[in-house]
C-alpha cells in the first residue's frame, strides 16, 4: 500500500504523457485528480495505520527491490512512513489533490495537447516530491531531488513560446543545479565517512559521536547538505529563481510553494536532525541564513505591484522562518510551520488565481480594486489566508508562527528573534496592502485598454467557477483550523503535532534494524517515546509574553497597511517619492539579479565564447582538427604529383633517388 501512494500519480502521468491528448479534457484532467484523491486517501489510510503503532518503532518498511550493489555497498529501494514523513505526503497529496481539483476549470482554455501536458507534469511533480519524503535513503531522496527540480523546469516553462517563460524555467534549472552540486558532495562525504546512506544508520553513528566543537566532518557533510536546501527552499544565496517561478500558471506557482519543491529543503534538514544537532556551527548559520532571507524577502514583497510576486516573495520569508526554526533546533516548529503554511499560501495563490482568471489576465494589483463585490468567495477565502499568513490568533499562522519565535527566544537567539518578530511586521503590512489594493478601494480595472476594460467591467466578472471555488473554501477551512493540532502547553494546549514528530527526530532502530556494516553492532538507545515537545510550565508566561507581543505587532501590521493603502493612499504615494532611491532600491529586488549577471553571468559567458569557444575550442581544438586535415591533404598533393602515369616522371624520381642515395653515403 505504501508504493501505491507515489505510484498512483506516476501511472496518471504516464496516461496523460502518452495518450492524454487524444482524449476529452473531461478525461485526462479527470484522471489526474482522481489518481490525485485516490493517493490522499491510501496516505490517510496508512498516516492513520501508523498512529496505531506505539511511538517507540513507529514505522512502516517496504523494499521495492535491491537498487545499487557494488562491493560491500547495497542500496535498496526501499520507502519508509514515520511521523515526519506521514506529515509530508498529507500535505502533498492533500494540498495536491486541491490544486488538482482547482486546475480542471483554470486550465480549461488551454488545448487538448497543452491540457493533458499541463496534467501529466502535475502528477510527475507529486510522483518525486512523495518518493523524497518516503525515501529510506540519501540516493532515494536525491531521486525526487532531481525529479522535482525536472519537473519544476518544465511547468514553469509550460509556456516555452513567451521567452520570459522559457528564461526562468532556465533559471530555476540552472540555480537549483548549483544547490545539487553541493547536495552531492555532502552525500558521498556522508558515504565515505559512515559506509552507508540510510538515514537511519547514519543517525545512530552519529549519535555515538561527540558534538563537534569546531567545524569538522559533520559539520562540512552538514553545512553541504544545506546549500543544496538552499537552492531548493530559495534561501539566500540562491533565492533569485522562485519569483521568476510566477511564469508558470498559476496552480503550478501554488504547487511548487506550498506542497512540493520549496519545502523539500526544510524536511531534509529535519529528516537529517541528528546529524545537524551534532554541528552546531551550521545550526548557527542555517538560523542566521533563515532569519536574513525572511527579513529580506520581506522588505522586498513591501513593494511589489505583480499580485503573484508579492507572494513569491512571501514564500521565500515563510521559508526563511521556517529555517530559523530548523537553525535553533525548534524542527518540530519547523515542520509545524511547513504544515500551516501549505494551507494559507495554496490558498493566497489559488485566490490570486481566481482574481487574475476574473479580470482575464492581469496580474498587476495597480490596476485592480474595487473587486470585493464582483468575486466575494475569492475575497473572503483570501481574506482569511491573509489573516492565516499575518498571523493573527485563532488561525494556523498564529500557531505555528508563534511556536516558532517562542523557541528563537528560548533558545537564547534574541537578536534572532527580533529580526522575527520585524519579519512578522512586514508579513502583515504587505499581505494587507495587498488585499486592500485588489479588493478595496475603487475600481481601477475600468481604466485599463479598451478590450481589457470592456471583458472586465462591471457585470463580466465572473467568480471562481465550482472547482475553483470548492479548493478555496476548504483551503480557507484549512487555514483556520490546521493550528489547532499545534495548541501550545501556555495555552492548555498538548502540542499534538510536536509530540507526533518528536521521535522521527531521535535516533532509534525501532521498528527498523540496522544491518549495514559494522554499524550493525552499535550499543543502540532504549526504545522509550520522546518527550513531549513544546514549553514546559514554568516557560509557560514567558510564551504567553511573547504571544501578546506577536499578536499586537500582527495587528499593528494590518492596522498600518489599512491606514496607508486604504484611507490615505496619499502617503504611500508620497513616501515613495520622499525616498525614491530606498523605493527603487526594493522595486528593484536590491539589484541582486542585475549583480549576478554582471558578477556572475557575463564572466562566464565571456570566458565561455570568447576564451573556451572561440579561443580554445575554434583555434586549437578546431585548428589541431583542420590542421591534421590540412597536412593530409598537402602531402597528398605531393604523392599524387609522383603518381600521375608519366614514364619520365618515374624515371626521373628513380634517378634523384638514386643520386640521393648515393650522395648520403659518399657524405658518410
Amino acid at each position: 500500500m505504501l508504493a501505491l501512494i507515489p505510484l498512483l500519480p506516476f501511472a496518471g502521468f504516464l496516461v496523460n504523457a502518452t495518450i492524454g491528448k487524444r482524449l476529452p479534457k473531461p478525461v485526462s484532467g479527470g484522471l489526474a485528480a482522481l489518481v490525485m484523491v485516490i493517493s490522499s486517501a491510501i496516505a490517510a489510510m496508512q498516516v492513520w495505520t501508523l498512529a496505531g503503532i506505539a511511538p517507540e518503532s513507529r514505522q512502516i518498511n517496504q523494499t521495492l527491490f535491491t537498487w545499487v550493489t557494488s562491493a560491500d555497498l547495497s542500496i535498496d529501494l526501499a520507502l519508509r512512513l514515520d511521523a515526519l514523513s506521514a506529515v509530508m505526503i498529507l500535505v502533498i497529496t492533500g494540498i495536491g489533490s486541491l490544486i488538482h481539483i482547482y486546475s480542471l476549470a483554470y486550465m480549461h482554455e488551454e488545448t487538448d495537447a497543452d491540457y493533458a501536458r499541463f496534467f501529466s507534469c502535475l502528477n510527475l511533480f507529486c510522483f518525486f516530491m512523495l518518493m523524497l519524503v518516503l525515501g529510506s535513503n540519501v540516493l532515494v531522496m536525491f531521486v525526487g531531488w532531481e525529479g522535482v527540480g525536472l519537473c519544476s523546469y518544465l511547468l514553469i516553462g509550460f509556456y516555452y513560446q513567451k521567452q520570459s517563460a522559457s528564461d526562468a524555467a532556465k533559471k530555476a534549472f540552472i540555480v537549483n543545479r548549483i544547490g545539487d552540486f553541493a547536495f552531492i558532495l555532502g552525500a558521498l562525504l556522508m558515504f565515505t565517512t559512515f559506509g552507508s546512506l540510510d538515514f537511519t544508520t547514519v543517525a545512530l553513528a552519529v549519535k555515538a559521536m561527540p558534538v563537534e566543537a569546531t567545524f569538522g566532518t559533520l559539520s562540512i557533510i552538514s553545512l553541504l547538505l544545506f546549500i543544496g536546501a538552499t537552492g531548493k527552499s530559495a534561501q539566500i544565496p540562491l533565492y533569485t529563481w522562485l519569483p521568476d517561478a510566477m511564469e508558470g500558471p498559476t496552480p503550478v506557482s501554488a504547487l511548487i510553494h506550498a506542497a512540493t519543491m520549496v519545502t523539500a529543503g526544510v524536511y531534509m534538514i529535519g529528516r537529517n536532525a541528528v546529524l545537524f544537532e551534532h554541528a552546531p556551527m551550521t545550526m548557527t548559520i542555517v538560523a542566521v541564513i533563515g532569519a536574513s532571507t525572511a527579513l529580506f524577502a520581506g522588505t522586498i514583497g513591501l513593494v511589489q505591484n505583480d499580485i503573484k510576486r508579492v507572494l513569491a516573495y512571501s514564500t521565500v520569508s515563510q521559508l526563511g522562518y521556517m529555517f530559523l526554526a530548523m537553525g535553533v533546533g525548534a524542527f518540530g516548529a519547523g515542520i509545524f510551520h511547513l504544515y500551516t503554511h501549505a494551507f494559507f499560501k495554496a490558498l493566497l495563490f489559488l485566490g490570486s488565481g481566481a482574481v487574475i482568471h476574473a479580470l482575464h489576465g492581469e496580474q498587476d494589483i495597480r490596476k485592480m480594486g474595487g473587486l470585493k463585490k464582483h468575486i466575494p468567495i475569492t475575497y473572503w477565502t483570501f481574506v482569511i489566508g491573509a489573516i492565516a499568513i499575518a498571523g493573527v490568533p485563532g488561525l494556523a499562522g498564529f500557531f505555528s508562527k508563534d511556536e516558532i519565535l517562542f523557541e528563537t527566544f528560548l533558545h537564547g537567539h534574541q537578536i534572532l528573534w527580533v529580526v522575527g518578530v520585524l519579519t512578522s511586521l512586514l508579513t502583515a503590512t504587505y499581505m494587507f496592502r495587498l488585499v486592500h489594493l485588489t479588493f478595496h478601494g475603487e475600481e481601477r480595472f475600468g481604466h485599463a485598454e479598451p478590450a481589457v476594460a470592456h471583458s472586465t467591467h462591471g457585470t463580466h466578472l465572473h467568480d471562481a467557477p465550482a472547482p475553483m471555488a470548492f479548493a478555496l473554501i476548504v483551503l480557507a477551512i484549512g487555514s483556520i483550523l490546521a493550528g489547532y493540532i499545534g495548541i501550545p502547553h501556555a495555552l492548555g494546549g498538548h502540542n499534538t503535532l510536536g509530540v507526533w514528530l518528536e521521535p522521527a527526530f531521535q535516533a532509534t532502530n525501532c521498528g527498523a534494524p540496522v544491518t549495514t556494516g559494522e554499524l550493525a553492532g552499535l550499543a543502540l538507545e532504549e526504545c522509550l517515546p520522546g518527550e513531549e515537545a513544546g514549553a514546559a510550565g514554568d516557560h509557560a508566561s514567558l510564551e504567553i509574553t511573547l504571544m501578546v507581543v506577536s499578536s499586537l505587532v500582527a495587528f499593528a501590521g494590518i492596522g498600518l497597511a489599512t491606514f496607508l493603502w486604504l484611507k490615505r493612499r496619499d502617503i504611500p504615494a508620497r513616501l515613495a517619492q520622499q525616498y525614491s532611491g530606498v523605493h527603487r532600491l526594493l522595486l528593484n529586488k536590491y539589484y541582486v539579479d542585475e549583480i549576478y549577471d554582471a558578477t556572475i553571468v557575463q564572466p562566464i559567458k565571456v570566458v565561455s565564447e570568447e576564451g573556451l569557444w572561440r579561443g580554445f575550442d575554434v583555434k586549437v581544438v578546431d585548428g589541431a582538427v583542420n590542421g591534421a586535415g590540412y597536412l593530409v591533404s598537402g602531402v597528398s598533393i605531393v604523392l599524387r604529383l609522383m603518381q600521375n602515369g608519366s614514364v619520365k616522371t618515374y624515371a626521373a624520381s628513380t634517378f634523384m633517388g638514386a643520386v640521393a642515395i648515393l650522395a648520403y653515403y659518399l657524405w658518410r
